[in-house]
């Protein structure tokens, strides 16, 4: 039987003073956040005094708890919100509620993605299209919103430098080819350029646009390659700096982006990545 992994991680940063505070009064929309990375992006907002939009695709319960925990743990209002982000109807709804309950938006953390893996010459038209129906035209839609929005309120002072800031969530393999994964790569690869492209647009209306790229982070979405020993110490094969990451961990990232911290920053992907896009294969000389 194998054996689960021994690790000892760091503490779980819990947010200072002045970090509850980084992002009060701001109106955030998480997609995909009723879990995983999102879940604690959502959060993470939360405390650093945002409202927040838990956006969700299908399990209520779940988002549902994560609002109450927004409410009970953060002090700040929190609502969920259903919608299939590859769907151009039901984003302008939920765009709309979001209007209607909180006023406007300050942040879009476009985080919904799935995967559906299968060898390059085996994959389905239907796998190949829903991966980039959700995982890229969901984000293309969800910014076109939230640039509207943005453009018509344009910059607030007291609430922040920018008229609004958007955190796409992409990956290391929008530069690490991935075999058997080749519709989840181009995906990723295509929301680099999308939001290089957003970024280099909108930068003269000040409005922000960059990514995080998650390296290998324990999720539901990737239990299999860490829940044994075995796999952990293949996983951290690949990771220099020898832990997985957390949720927490990226959703840090994302705070300071969407945070006036950041105010100079645009059109780049931070890597979140503990070494992984630094390629240790090489790291004897290749």
């Amino acid at each position: 039987m194998s054996q689960k992994p021994t690790e000892s991680f760091p503490p779980v940063i819990t947010p200072s003073l002045d970090q509850q505070v980084i992002l009060k009064g701001q109106k955030a929309l998480v997609t995909g956040a009723s879990s995983g990375i999102g879940k604690q992006v959502a959060i993470a907002l939360g405390h650093a005094g945002a409202d927040v939009v838990v956006n969700y695709a299908s399990d209520a319960a779940t988002a549902e708890e994560t609002v109450q925990e927004i409410k009970q743990r953060c002090g700040t209002n929190a609502i969920a919100v259903k919608a299939d982000v590859s769907d151009e109807e039901q984003v302008q709804a939920m765009f709309q509620t979001m209007f209607r309950a909180f006023g406007t938006i300050d942040i879009l953390v476009n985080n919904a993605g799935l995967q559906k893996d299968a060898p390059f010459d085996e994959m389905s038209l239907a796998y190949w299209r829903k991966v980039i129906d959700v995982n890229l035209t969901g984000q293309f839609l969800c910014a076109r919103e939230a640039v509207r929005e943005f453009k018509r309120r344009g910059v607030v002072q007291t609430v922040s430098c920018a008229a609004g800031k958007i955190i796409c969530m992409s990956s290391v393999h929008e530069v690490i080819p991935w075999a058997g994964h080749v519709n989840y790569a181009t995906s990723k690869g295509g929301i680099h350029m999308m939001m290089k492209t957003l970024a280099q647009e909108l930068a003269p209306d000040r409005i922000r646009v960059n990514a995080i790229g998650p390296g290998a982070i324990r999720t539901p979405i990737n239990t299999e390659a860490w829940d044994t020993a075995e796999a952990y110490a293949a996983l951290m094969t690949l990771v220099p700096y020898k832990r997985i990451g957390q949720p927490e961990d990226i959703a840090n990232a994302a705070v300071f982006l969407a945070s006036d911290l950041a105010d100079y920053i645009t059109g780049v992907t931070l890597f979140v990545d503990g070494g992984m896009t630094c390629y240790p294969g090489f790291a004897t000389g290749g």
